[in-house]
């Protein structure tokens, strides 16, 4: 095995990482140069990170595995996809972007994944586990219609390995035999044992050309004997499984007919660069597995592998070595664009301590219901910790399940525990629901059973970009019968919703945003009515009806509004299914403007929602036909990019100065006045 990077974190006096113009450049490099730059990297990605925040353990994870692969293959002519794409900054830094990795997550900085958009090294927009395979085979079976010659290689985790899609495209790739090369990065759990120096003796035999060309050629003279050919060939067949099966952990693949290599150091830049090469000489799909540590080079990172895998990351205290490394070139404005959004990246030891999360009240409460109700189980797809319920395990771990990743599993497993009479609860991240949609449609809402799916990062969630962006997961919800969806304004309207979704026996979804709460003192959690909206102030002039915790900017605004003489109502929908509609119409009645409130995208949302109900009404009602409907939130037809959600926000125009800007271009566009208009006097002292 090559030589350990783990210890080896230090200045190099000859930067080679800065003198890369692109991949192309590293087959000028010696191995032993390899091994330096390798640690090159490390420093710039625990630099970098510890500023912006980021996927640390897995890209620390992948340092070789990038090497190898841009030092043997031809990018962008050939191609290397990355699955799910948090482990590809290393690739970024091999591409030509160390000038600009100062300002990664940042707004107008670089993504946190691979972008088509940012480099033509960069093959997939990515952000979703298990996507890799299915991408690399598409871009092999083109190449084989085309009759081309590039090699495809795609980098996949092993949890990501075991989501459906990447089963079924494996399965595939073995059926057609689509060359290409599969590399199983094993950096957390093991996907089977390994079984010492027989297995690699036995993977270095079936690199060979040797083996490759004798077993075809044995199986032809033993296939041409009269008679008893055929079974020869067979039993001989038979045999060569035997002795494979014996010593390699992956039979599975060889089953689906992709010859499997295993297990190869992942660190150990030579022994990756021999597999590889001889990789690319054989025929047919080949996996080969690689055996990482996440985390690698960061000692943190490497003794807490949950905490670091990002994107919210623990303090971070950088060696003096690393902070110093000449690696980080001058001008490359670290952190740039942010306006230090404590969401994301690595909240300093010296800051004030924040209000618990939506995520943790949420937890928190419950937990307390498990307590007298031993109907509720709690399920994620492989993120206990992210979605919090990693502390239920622990109270309740019999009761929790985790299924890795595979949401549409999470779905339909919840559905047979209701049938079963559990009180099931589904904790996913918002952009990771989507992914369950026809689960939730033909098996919890099609069966009309009480699943709570607990929809985490709903909203803006910040730095990862487009992929990850809670924004579209309410107008999919609310067109599907029997589902109520619901959202707190603050942290304890939260706990008061959890309780009501374990009051009814329907499927529900609870949105909730990644944001730490408003730091409420505690009162005690009620059960509130099913679509019962709350007013929380009354006005003359405007109505404002929001969905979520954007109902405290909506208030603020509200606020400032009243200093120009506007009587301005406010309403808590609370939930966007079923809305309140008697209610929203008792206050809209004699208004000429509705402005609605949503950090979602425009389209078929809540706010399309109340515009619905209002339209219906204004037929029989002749107090509403003058009322004009506004729809604020995330803009249609577009993605959002990375960047703090302080940020991302501002940009959009949903912080508080920015709705208000937005009320005004109504009123504006109306030629409408406020009922109670400041003198001019006041306004010119103002």
């Amino acid at each position: 095995m090559g030589p350990s990077n783990q210890e080896r974190i230090r200045l190099v006096s000859t930067p080679i990482l800065s003198r890369l113009a692109g991949p192309a450049d590293l087959r000028r490099l010696s191995e032993a140069e390899l091994v330096e730059l390798a640690v090159e990297i490390r420093e710039t990605i625990i630099t970098t990170v510890a500023k912006t925040g980021g996927h640390l353990g897995s890209s620390l994870g992948v340092v070789e595995i990038a090497i190898a692969l841009h030092r043997l293959l031809d990018s962008p002519r050939d191609r290397i996809v990355w699955d799910t794409g948090h482990q590809a900054y290393a690739h970024k830094l091999l591409t030509g972007r160390l000038e600009r990795f100062g300002t990664l997550r940042q707004i107008d900085g670089l993504g946190g994944f691979p972008r088509r958009s940012e480099s033509e090294h960069d093959v997939f927009d990515g952000g979703h586990a298990g996507t890799g395979l299915s991408i690399a085979e598409g871009l092999a079976a083109a190449r084989d219609i085309r009759h081309g010659t590039e090699r495809i290689a795609v980098v996949v985790g092993d949890a990501a390995l075991m989501t459906g899609l990447s089963l079924e495209a494996l399965n595939d790739i073995g059926h057609r035999q689509t060359p290409m090369l599969i590399v199983l990065n094993d950096n957390e759990m093991s996907i089977s044992a390994t079984v010492g120096a027989f297995s690699t003796y036995l993977s270095k035999i079936k690199l060979s050309g040797a083996w490759q060309t004798s077993k075809s050629a044995w199986d032809r003279v033993m296939g041409a004997i009269p008679v008893i050919g055929p079974s020869a060939v067979m039993w001989s067949q038979r045999l060569r499984r035997s002795v494979v099966n014996l010593a390699s952990p992956g039979q599975l693949f060889e089953d689906l007919g992709i010859t499997y290599i295993g297990v190869v150091p992942g660190h150990d830049i030579h022994a990756l660069l021999q597999t590889f090469s001889r990789v690319f000489e054989l025929k047919g799909p080949t996996i080969v597995h690689v055996r990482t540590q996440k985390g690698r080079g960061y000692k943190p990172a490497e003794a807490d592998q949950v905490s670091f895998h990002g994107a919210a990351l623990p303090p971070m205290e950088v060696p003096a070595t690393v902070a110093a490394s000449k690696d980080i070139r001058p001008g490359s404005h670290h952190g740039a664009g942010s306006n230090g959004d404590a969401l994301s990246p690595p909240t300093p030891p010296s800051a004030g301590k924040k209000a618990p999360s939506y995520t943790s009240v949420f937890v928190s409460e419950l937990i307390e219901l498990a307590k007298d109700d031993d109907r509720i189980v709690a399920i994620t797809a492989g993120m206990p910790t992210g979605t919090g319920l990693s502390k239920f395990q622990a109270a309740f771990p019999d009761r929790f399940q985790d299924v890795g990743i595979a949401e549409q599993h999470a779905v339909t497993m919840a559905s047979g525990l209701a049938i079963a009479g559990m009180r099931p609860v589904v904790a996913l991240y918002s952009t990771f629901l989507q992914r369950a949609f026809d689960q939730t449609v033909h098996d919890v809402c099609q069966n009309d059973l009480p699943v709570l799916l607990a929809v985490d990062r709903a909203g803006l969630v910040g730095e990862d970009g487009t992929s990850h962006q809670g924004m579209f997961t309410i107008p999919a919800q609310r067109q599907l019968p029997y589902l109520v969806v619901a959202s707190p304004k603050d942290e304890q309207e939260l706990r008061s919703l959890v309780r009501t979704a374990f009051a009814q026996d329907h499927p529900f979804a609870l949105h909730y945003p990644r944001d730490p709460g408003f730091g409420l003192p505690e009162v005690t959690p009620r059960e509130i009515k099913v679509g019962q909206a709350e007013v929380l102030r009354e006005g003359n002039d405007i109505l404002f009806v929001g969905f979520g915790p954007i109902v405290a900017r909506a208030a603020e605004v509200a606020d400032m509004l009243a200093k120009d003489g506007w009587s301005i109502g406010v309403v808590n929908a609370r939930f966007a299914k079923p809305l309140d509609r008697q209610l929203i119409l008792d206050q809209a009645r004699g208004k000429r403007l509705v402005v609605t409130f949503e950090e979602s995208v425009v389209t078929g949302g809540f706010g399309s929602g109340v515009l619905e109900t209002i339209e219906d009404a204004r037929q029989t009602d002749e107090a509403l036909r003058d009322t004009s409907v506004r729809i604020v939130g995330i803009p249609a037809d577009r993605f959002v990019d990375h960047g703090s959600v302080v940020d991302l926000r501002r940009m959009l125009r949903l912080d508080a100065p920015g709705l208000a800007e937005q009320v005004r271009e109504a009123v504006a566009t109306l030629a409408l006045e406020p009922s109670h208009p400041r003198p001019r006097e006041a306004a010119r002292a103002v």
